[in-house]
Parts: C-alpha cells; structure tokens; sequence
C-alpha cells in the first residue's frame, strides 16, 4: 500500500519538474539564467486559475479532448513500475493496454484539434497521426524484447528483468532499444529535433499546432498531461538504462527520482546542441527508431 501511495504522488507531483529542468538547462548552454526551475508549476496553476474561451463551431469532443488525454496519460503512468517496486496496476499483457492508452490520449487529442476547423490544427493532427505509425511500431519491437528476456507479458516483469538477468547475451540488443526508445521518447514528447513546444510557427509545429484554440484550465491540463508523458515514456527508458549503470540495485530505490531529473537534463543538452530537423526528415529519424528496435529483437532470437 505505501509503494503504491508513493507511486501515485510520484506520477502526480513530479511531471512539471522534468519540463523546469530542461528549460534551466537550455538556459545554462546559452549563458541565461532562464526561467525558474518550478516554472511550469507557476504555469499550471496560472491557466487553472483562468477562465476560457470556446469557439461556437466546437462540440463536447474539445472540451472532453485534454481530459480524456490526462486520464490515459495517467492511467498508463499506473502501469509502470517506478523503481524496484512494483506498478499499481499490472496484469498479463498490460503492455497492450498501455501502448493503446496512449493511442486513446492521441486520438482525443487530434479529434479536439480537428474540432475547431482550424486548418493549422488540422495540420498538426495529421502530422501528429502520421508520426505515431513509426514511433508505436518501434514501442512495441522494444517490448517484444523486454517480453523475451523475461518471459513475462507483463510491464512490471518486464522491466524489472533487465537488471536482474543482465548478462552479455543482452547487452547489444538492451542498447538497441535504449536508443530507439529514446528517439520514441523525444517524438511523443516533441521534443527537439522532432518538435519544438516552444515554438510559434505553425507551419513548423506538431504538438503545439493542435492546442492553438485551447485555454485557461483547459491548456493547463494538456501542459500537465504533456509532462506526466514525458516522466511516464522516461521511466521506460530508465528501466531499460538502469543495468548499465554502477551500483544499479541502488539506482532502483530512491535515487531513480535523480535518473529522471538526470535524464531530462539530458534531454535539454539534446535541444542545446541541434537544431530540429526539417518535417521531411522526421519520418527518416522514426524509421531508424523502429530499425534499432527490430534489430534488437533479432539479436535476441537469433
């Protein structure tokens, strides 16, 4: 019961610090001060504090859109272990269930985008739709390898195996997933060189080109469901991270708060160092994702 309770504070407390600590980082590589860290904290609580504008041309589906996007966004959180313990919610072939969660947020989210009869937004979803047929593939080639070195088909099991069966077998094709699941984790967070959420273009946008009608509390909740995702999509990436690593026993408890906040700081050096890449080069860099992916799992049942 306590790991529980201290999984959900985790999943609901800690989602706007990742976003504070990758802008403090770009701020750092570019000699600023930038914003403070808890920025996104202030942000949240300023847009629920507001009040919003609807367009009349909208129905029940933009409203409904950012819930049903949280909801999914938090119900999959649930099912990932944080750390050595073991995840809330966890069930033979769970791992259906979260990568479809996660296509459920998609759908809501690109249908409320759709709703306004923008054509940017329109825009946006499409490329938001388009993207996620390669980056979803590459999701679930990384699962299929965590499943085989398991034998489980369960995400807790899952893992957790990686750490505790590493040996050199696995090493190669853990490193491969490592790198696809890191590019997934930047494509569906929009991170740069995929998106960039601090943008304005919106010829250039994806993620940010479908929340152009959205405000107050309602934007409020898609910047909070945007960070869950990236502390949610980073925690896989960590577990599979975590066998690399000195003292990984360790690493498990307590400090795996510090692999997150470590791992967006990383992600920040991603955005200080390259530029995002132009809109036709996106699918090349997914396609690769999925390559590392699948080239993991034929490692593994060669």
């Amino acid at each position: 019961m306590l790991d529980t309770l201290i999984h959900i504070a985790v999943l609901l407390v800690v989602p706007p610090l990742l976003p504070g600590v990758i802008a403090k980082t770009k701020a750092w590589f570019a000699g600023r001060d930038g914003p403070p860290l808890l920025q996104p904290y202030y942000d949240i609580a300023k847009c629920l504090r507001r009040g919003w504008v609807v367009s009349e041309t909208t129905t029940w589906i933009f409203l409904a859109g950012p819930i049903i996007t949280l909801a999914a966004t938090l119900l999959a959180g649930l099912m990932v272990p944080l750390g050595r313990a073991d995840a809330p919610i966890a069930f033979t072939g769970d791992l259906i269930l979260f990568a479809y969660l996660f296509g459920l947020a998609r759908f809501f989210t690109t249908s409320a985008a759709l709703d306004t009869g923008s054509a940017f937004e329109g825009m946006g979803a499409a490329r938001e739709v388009t993207f996620a047929c390669l980056s979803e593939p590459a999701l679930f080639f990384a699962f299929l390898v965590l499943a085989k070195i398991s034998g489980a088909f369960s995400l807790t099991p899952m893992l957790h195996a990686p750490a505790a069966a590493f040996s050199a077998g696995i090493a190669a094709p853990l490193i491969l997933i490592l790198i696809g699941l890191f590019i997934v984790l930047l494509a569906e967070t929009c991170r740069i060189p995929v998106d960039d959420p601090n943008t304005h273009l919106e010829l250039t946008m994806i993620h940010e080109a479908m929340v152009l009608d959205h405000s107050g509390p309602l934007f409020g909740i898609i910047l909070y469901a945007a960070a869950m995702k990236m502390l949610v999509l980073g925690t896989l990436v960590l577990q599979v991270l975590v066998p690399f690593l000195p003292g990984r026993e360790v690493l498990r408890g307590p400090l795996f708060l510090v692999l997150l906040v470590a791992l967006a700081g990383v992600i920040g050096v991603v955005e200080s160092v390259m530029a995002r890449l132009k809109m036709r080069h996106v699918p090349y860099l997914l396609v690769g994702a999925l390559l590392f992916c699948g080239f993991g799992f034929i490692l593994l049942i060669r």
